[in-house]
């Protein structure tokens, strides 16, 4: 089935961004061979044991390369932008100047098009583009390198602090649709900035294949968030790759709602005295299946590391967590801890989880842990007994289960949007959401 996206690609590689800089029509040449060569991830490879995508092969999803605006539902746009942030919007994989609002950012700041980028900025692109992930991490990677149609490049310049966040919103519009997107982030030394990734979709099937390229350059600070609440029907690979500078610090937190298959891979590289936290929170419903890979990879001394992903599974989903930190000989004076919750609803749902430590250096402190469990009787019990019936009960102990990963979203108008979703799944009955 693989063949037939290497008949298309050849169809349509010639449309693609990048053609015009030898270096990049090169990079996506050696991607394109790999993946013809090792074509998708298979459940043989032990990274995707948990996860079958021959689905995707069913199915040939083709990219829209038709740069006219297309027709579709506004509230896609509205109900999905995040109060108070620059947003800029993508649907079907091509920035849309026309839904996206970039009104006050300082001239300094570059939010670019990876198409526009590729006229204005090829230098930088070449610096940095390929160099935080390359097309032998997996397939999908080497996919998206290969058909990537746009994206979007952020730059902040050195000691710049930008007051709003960024928010980057994918929208699917269009059925069968292949929606690859490259995105390329660099904090300069000392700059500051929020990113949020947006994705939605018509509830349809199609593919999503993602790929964000981070640069936290010495003593920057950056957080992102990633918000996938994707139709029921879609499919959707995500993966942010970062290289962190001496004390830098990068922030991920990864809420996953929506599709019928989500794979998000979130690695970092962390240098001398640095920090990551990467908090995330996957729900899941009839028969999802939401797979997270994290991997924090400690190459200097003195960095810091705090994970903690929770998981609630109801009727026949499957949540998978496979978390690596990595320590490497010269990483003297680590500090780790990582942690995986997961809660299922049902006696049909299923967790798999491999947490896992890999050191090689002797004066560290490094901790993992995982729980997987179902709610106690006897808590629901004592809701019951306050007069609050067994579904609502139910609803309160999930809910407080999950909102420790909401409460952590620092952006008042994002943790809105967020607390509204997990919501939908576990209502509370006279409840008003600005209570909590």
């Amino acid at each position: 089935m693989t063949s037939r996206y290497i008949a298309e690609y050849e169809k349509t590689a010639d449309l693609l961004p990048g053609q015009s800089l030898a270096w990049l029509k090169q990079l996506k040449t050696d991607a394109f061979n790999y993946f013809s060569a090792k074509g998708f991830p298979s459940l043989r490879e032990e990274e995707w044991r948990y996860t079958n995508v021959s689905a995707i092969e069913k199915t040939l999803f083709v990219p829209s390369l038709d740069q006219s605006e297309p027709i579709f539902d506004q509230l896609l746009v509205t109900e999905n932008t995040v109060e108070g942030a620059l947003t800029v919007v993508l649907i079907n994989g091509h920035f849309s100047k026309q839904h996206s609002s970039l009104k006050g950012l300082d001239k300094d700041i570059s939010v670019l098009s990876m198409a526009d980028a590729v006229e204005q900025k090829p230098e930088l692109l070449e610096r940095y583009l390929g160099k935080a992930v390359n097309s032998e991490e997996h397939s999908f990677v080497a996919f998206n390198t290969a058909w990537f149609s746009d994206g979007i490049f952020v730059h902040i310049p050195a000691k710049k602090v930008v007051d709003q966040p960024i928010q980057l919103l994918h929208i699917v519009t269009k059925a069968e649709c292949l929606a690859t997107t490259r995105h390329l982030l660099i904090a300069d030394d000392m700059a500051e900035v929020n990113i949020i990734e947006t994705f939605v979709g018509i509830d349809d099937s199609y593919l999503t294949a993602a790929v964000t390229e981070v640069f936290v350059e010495k003593n920057a600070n950056l957080t992102l968030y990633k918000v996938q609440s994707e139709g029921d029907k879609a499919y959707h690979f995500g993966g942010t790759y970062v290289k962190q500078a001496r004390d830098s610090r990068f922030n991920h937190h990864n809420f996953a709602f929506g599709s019928l298959l989500a794979r998000t891979d979130v690695h970092t590289d962390l240098g001398t005295a640095s920090e990551c936290d990467f908090n995330g929170l996957y729900l899941g419903n009839k028969r999802q299946h939401i797979d997270n890979h994290t991997r924090i990879n400690h190459l200097k001394p003195y960095a810091i590391s705090n994970e903690l992903y929770k998981g609630v599974l109801n009727q026949r989903a499957k949540g998978v967590f496979q978390g690596m930190v990595y320590v490497a000989e010269d990483a003297q004076k680590t500090d780790s801890a990582m942690n995986n919750r997961n809660l299922l609803l049902s006696n049909d749902a299923e967790a798999d989880t491999k947490p896992q430590l890999e050191i090689y250096a002797d004066d560290v402190k490094c901790a993992h842990g995982v729980t997987v469990g179902q709610l106690e009787e006897k808590s629901i019990f004592y809701l019951q007994t306050r007069c609050i019936d067994k579904e609502t009960a139910r609803n309160m102990l999930t809910f407080a289960f999950a909102n420790e990963m909401v409460d952590r979203v620092k952006l008042k108008s994002l943790r809105k949007v967020v607390l509204g979703q997990v919501l939908k799944c576990f209502p509370q009955a006279g409840v008003d959401q600005s209570w909590l």
